[in-house]
């Protein structure tokens, strides 16, 4: 079969009819493969020492856990993976891309989906026919407006004001409280454990084009997005944990935004830690200077990242996430540990 006749007269439901099924990481354990690959090596060995770290920030009671994700892993089958570490209390607070939460998980707890498609797809006949693509995966971008025009009625129903997006996040909880049409969401489980969710660059997403709208609506009298509060608030998180670990997919900003809380911390006067233990996964080089915003260990020049319990696995995310969450999960250290609750602090 050419690809013109695969590929080339297709209508948009046949592109939109294989959603992406989210892993389940409490279906099946995973720590057996996770004690196989101790024995292994190269990234076998990195993921076993990751998820070997991970466990000790969860077995550490005075231990701050703060999941970033950057990337498309939501999109790509994860999302519950990080849904089901805020359930069962294996992080306490959340630095992510607005993609991540609004184009991806507020999106499909508003009912929408997105679907399995192949990265061969001829793009001007995914335009045509109103798809977005992210590798191999398609959205609906009809839904995805819908989606921005939700963020322009929620801003539409807030105070005037300055908000970080931790606050107008919890707003989004609020809303899908009563409104969402897929139950337990990220934004909706993270809002009924008091898990705070940061995204310091919200307007990149359909947050954005919703705020653009908001905005054009109400010249005068609009919600705006404060991040440099933002970046204070996530400090006093750090500033009253007494031990902090990072758990990262992906990097960019969210890696870079919780890193730097040390430094802010230290500059406002208050003598707090480096992070104490720091995994990340990632696929990003470090041959031009960049790695995400830096190795582990070059972030530990920095005054960031302590050396002594860091793993960098060098992986495509949702290979060796699931194996790393379900071992955890699995372990049950997350029984013994208490709620953080940091939402509280901010009233």
């Amino acid at each position: 079969m050419s690809e013109d006749k695969k590929f080339g007269h297709n209508s948009k439901k046949d592109f939109l009819k294989n959603p992406v099924q989210h892993i389940d990481i409490t279906s099946f354990d995973s720590q057996k493969i996770i004690a196989s690959m101790e024995k292994m090596s190269f990234v076998s060995r990195e993921t076993a020492n990751a998820a070997k770290i991970y466990n000790q920030m969860i077995k550490d009671k005075d231990c701050t856990i703060f999941l970033t994700l950057a990337g498309s892993t939501s999109a790509a089958g994860c999302m519950h993976i990080y849904r089901d570490m805020v359930k069962y209390n294996m992080v306490d607070a959340i630095v992510a891309t607005g993609a991540s939460i609004i184009d991806m998980d507020f999106f499909e707890a508003l009912g929408f989906k997105h679907y399995q498609g192949s990265q061969f797809q001829e793009d001007t006949e995914l335009r045509k026919n109103y798809i977005d693509r992210i590798y191999d995966t398609y959205i609906d971008e009809d839904e995805l407006q819908i989606c921005d025009k939700k963020i322009c009625e929620i801003a539409d129903g807030l105070d005037p004001r300055n908000y970080t997006s931790r606050e107008f996040i919890h707003e989004m909880g609020k809303y899908l409280k009563k409104n969402s049409i897929k139950k337990n969401s990220l934004i909706e489980t993270a809002f009924d454990h008091n898990v705070p969710i940061f995204c310091p660059a919200f307007t990149d997403s359909s947050a954005g084009f919703g705020l653009v709208i908001h905005q054009e609506k109400n010249p005068k009298k609009h919600i705006t997005i404060d991040s440099i509060r933002e970046f204070r608030e996530l400090t006093e998180i750090k500033i009253k944990s007494k031990s902090s670990g990072l758990f990262m997919v992906g990097g960019g900003v969210p890696k870079n935004f919780i890193q730097d809380t040390v430094i802010c911390a230290e500059l406002l006067g208050k003598e707090v830690e480096m992070h104490k233990y720091a995994v990340q996964i990632t696929v990003a080089d470090s041959r031009d200077g960049a790695c995400s915003s830096s190795t582990l260990k070059e972030a530990s020049s920095w005054g960031k990242v302590d050396v002594t319990k860091e793993q960098m696995v060098f992986a495509e995310a949702t290979s060796v996430l699931p194996l790393i969450a379900s071992d955890a999960y699995h372990k049950g250290a997350w029984k013994n540990r208490d709620r953080k609750n940091f939402t509280k602090i901010f009233g």
